[in-house]
């Protein structure tokens, strides 16, 4: 009777670590003197514990830049990668050239993803935003998407420990007291968390809808705001909940001595 109660406890007492879509850009700042192209890597993953999980072609993938949207899905090329503990995840990575100068939006809406899991469907609509040649036009401009985080902060040129907020929205309208889910990316696995906790930070918007987080380290972190579908989707003869995430990438940097 004791196993199987130690059996128990065990089992849910396994964390859930959660699922972020990633955007992630060789730059977030391209200055007049650096190389214009930019090396960009979309992948599902677990950020900081760097589990991965495959990853189909997505419904949509483009950038909007001076108010205007430009379709880049069949840019996407298939890369096969290895996450933290060995296991090979299809990926997509792209190459893309900054022309001009501005705010330029990278956006991905992916097909819905099955969580055996969590018995639900995952839809994360994500972004990242690159500025380019200093002028700072069109970072705080909406691509229209099912849901989305609009920044109320700049979001690149931010220093370790700046404070960060943002507006969640869903379906053009602001989320008040939505969850939002903070991980940083821990891209080579040296960092260890002491608890579960640890690993996804857990804030809530406002009753205007307006999150605040601090990113306490240099790099990249994703912020995702997460919402349920109000229809459901069928999965072998049976509708499930689905999961809305706004997500929202953006990279911090040590300020210089």
């Amino acid at each position: 009777m004791r196993i199987a109660l130690v059996l128990l406890f065990c089992l849910f007492a396994v964390p859930v670590f959660a699922h972020f879509q990633m955007i992630i850009p060789s730059d977030d700042i391209v200055t007049q003197s650096e190389k214009r192209e930019l090396s960009i890597n979309a992948m599902f993953w677990h950020p900081f514990e760097g589990h991965g999980m495959n990853m189909v072609l997505p419904a949509k993938f483009g950038v909007l830049v001076g108010g205007k949207q430009t379709d880049l899905l069949k840019s996407l090329k298939p890369k096969q990668v290895k996450d933290r503990r060995g296991k090979s995840f299809q990926t997509f990575t792209l190459n893309y050239t900054l022309k001009r100068p501005g705010d330029y939006v990278f956006y991905l809406q992916p097909k819905p993803y099955w969580d055996e899991t969590e018995e639900s469907f995952i839809v994360h609509y994500t972004k990242v935003i690159v500025n380019g040649f200093g002028l700072e036009e069109g970072w705080d401009q909406d691509v229209g998407l099912k849901t989305e985080i609009t920044p109320l902060t700049r979001p690149y040129g931010i220093y370790t420990g700046n404070v960060f907020q943002g507006i969640v929205k869903l379906d053009g309208e602001p989320v008040a007291f939505s969850k939002v889910e903070v991980e940083y990316f821990n891209e080579q696995g040296k960092l260890q968390a002491p608890a579960g906790p640890y690993i996804t930070q857990v804030v809530k918007t406002d009753s205007n809808g307006v999150f605040t987080y601090a990113m306490p380290k240099a790099g990249w972190w994703g912020i995702a705001a997460l919402n349920s579908a109000k229809e459901k989707m069928l999965h072998k003869g049976k509708k499930y909940p689905v999961e809305l995430g706004a997500v929202l990438w953006i990279n911090t940097h040590d300020m210089p001595n």
